[in-house]
C-alpha cells in the first residue's frame, strides 16, 4: 500500500490524529530502524492524544470559561494567606472525585475567580465535565426557566456537571424561592457532585487577612446551610 493510499483510508476513517503524525512517525521509523509494531505504537499513540485533545477542548468549550488561567501562573511571591499545600490540594482533585463542596472566600480581585476557573480547566483536562457562570447568570437562567415553565428542566441541567463553579455569589441577598431552590440544587448534587462558589467574606467571618482568598472544603451539608444565610 502506497503512503498516499495509506492517508487516503486514514482520512476517511478520521484518524486525524494518526494522518497528522504519519510522516512524521514514518520518517522517525525509517531513521531508527523501528519495528512495525513500535511504528504502530506511535501511531496509534499519536489518534489517542488527538482524541483526547478533542475532547478536552469541547469541554472547555461547554464550560463556558471568561479565562483561561493555570495552577502554575499563580505567583506564591504576593502577600497571600493561601498555601502551596491548599493549592496542591485543589490541583489533586481529591475534593471533585470524593463530590466535596468548595468555597474561595476573600474581597474582591484578590484571585478568587482565576483560581475556580483554573481549577475548572484542570477538571477538563482530566476528563470532567464542567459548567462555570456568575451568580447573576445562574439567576437570571432561573427566572427565565421558572417563568417559562422548564424549571425542572433547568435544575436537572444543572445536576449533571461532575463540577459546577458559581462566581460572585452572596452579592444581593436570595429571595427564599432562590433560597430553596439553591438548597434543591445542592441536594441533588451532594451524592456524587462537586460545587465550587466564589464569595466575599461570610458574615461574621474573622476579617483578618482580607488580601487574599480563603479555601474551605465544606461537606454538603455545611454548604446548605451556608445558602441558606443568604435567604435572611
Amino acid at each position: 500500500m502506497s503512503t498516499a493510499v495509506a492517508k487516503n483510508l486514514m482520512a476517511d476513517m478520521k484518524l486525524f490524529g494518526m494522518l497528522g503524525a504519519f510522516e512524521q512517525s514514518i520518517a522517525d521509523a525509517t531513521r531508527d530502524q523501528t519495528s512495525y509494531t513500535e511504528l504502530l505504537d506511535s501511531l496509534l499513540q499519536a489518534e489517542a492524544d488527538y482524541r483526547q485533545e478533542r475532547k478536552t477542548g469541547y469541554r472547555i468549550k461547554a464550560a463556558k470559561f471568561t479565562l483561561r488561567p493555570a495552577f502554575e501562573d499563580i505567583d506564591f511571591t504576593a502577600s497571600r494567606s493561601i498555601s502551596k499545600a491548599q493549592i496542591k490540594e485543589l490541583y489533586s482533585l481529591h475534593w471533585l472525585n470524593e463530590a466535596r463542596p468548595v468555597l474561595l472566600i476573600g474581597q474582591t480581585g484578590v484571585g478568587k475567580t482565576f483560581i475556580a476557573q483554573a481549577a475548572g480547566l484542570h477538571a477538563c483536562a482530566c476528563g470532567k465535565s464542567v459548567l462555570y457562570m456568575s451568580v447573576t447568570t445562574w439567576l437570571e437562567n432561573l427566572a427565565l426557566a421558572r417563568s417559562s415553565g422548564t424549571y425542572l428542566r433547568y435544575r436537572d441541567k444543572l445536576a449533571k456537571p461532575d463540577l459546577i463553579i458559581i462566581d460572585d455569589f452572596g452579592m444581593r441577598k436570595l429571595s427564599s424561592t432562590e433560597a430553596q431552590d439553591l438548597c434543591e440544587l445542592l441536594e441533588e448534587r451532594s451524592i456524587s457532585k462537586s460545587t465550587v462558589f466564589t464569595t466575599q467574606l461570610l458574615r461574621g467571618a474573622p476579617r483578618n487577612n482580607c488580601n487574599a482568598p480563603h479555601i474551605v472544603m465544606q461537606r454538603a451539608s455545611s454548604l446548605r446551610l451556608f445558602s441558606q444565610r443568604f435567604d435572611q
